[in-house]
């Protein structure tokens, strides 16, 4: 996405095919369809919650109805892609992926100095780690359900920069929920 500053923003993403060929940012090219702006894509993000201090989040729900995939955002219908993007979505989803990216090209010849998340890795927990919580999905029945902690994997390509931990402690109405997030290139990060 291209912003000239570093504001948190709300953005959309899609890829039929691992992001070798297809796919793209918010409107930037076919396949969402937005019915409803009152959130636009690419729009700042606030409030935003602050290091051990107020934290907050937004709520986001991906559904599929009518074999499309349906976006909502704080409750208000968003859009959709269509199913007919997909190669491996139009029926079911065998998998879903929460947490964070960060674009790496390695220009200065080692990792970026991009911060994931607040910057702080995933293991500081709530007030300080990025999350997502109230994990779950909706099954062929239209029935939501919460994920497990213990069926869920992680995965963190690099480690010593980012990190991802599963929790599934009840603070504060969360049900199961991930934190995530890290520095990027820091004496821990020097590759």
């Amino acid at each position: 996405v291209n912003f000239l500053d570093k504001n948190t923003r709300l953005f959309i993403y899609w890829t039929s095919d691992g992001y070798k060929r297809t796919g793209c940012y918010n409107l930037h090219c076919p396949g969402f369809v937005q019915v409803n702006h009152k959130y636009a894509l690419g729009s700042l993000i606030k409030p935003l919650s602050s290091y051990s201090a107020r934290q907050f989040d937004i709520r986001i729900t991906i559904y599929k109805n009518n074999g499309n995939w349906w976006l909502q955002v704080q409750q208000q219908v968003l859009g959709y892609w269509p199913g007919s993007i997909f190669n491996y979505l139009a029926s079911t989803a065998t998998r879903i992926d929460f947490g964070g990216e960060v674009y790496n090209s390695e220009p200065s010849g080692h990792h970026t100095k991009t911060q994931m998340g607040s910057g702080h890795f995933g293991n500081e927990g709530y007030g300080k780690a990025s999350f997502f919580r109230n994990i779950g999905y909706m099954d062929n029945r239209g029935k939501f359900k919460d994920g497990e902690a213990q069926s869920l994997n992680t995965y963190a390509t690099r480690p010593l920069c980012y990190n991802v931990i599963v929790s599934n402690n009840t603070l504060g109405g969360f049900r199961t929920h991930i934190y995530f997030g890290g520095p990027g290139y820091s004496k821990l990060c020097a590759v």
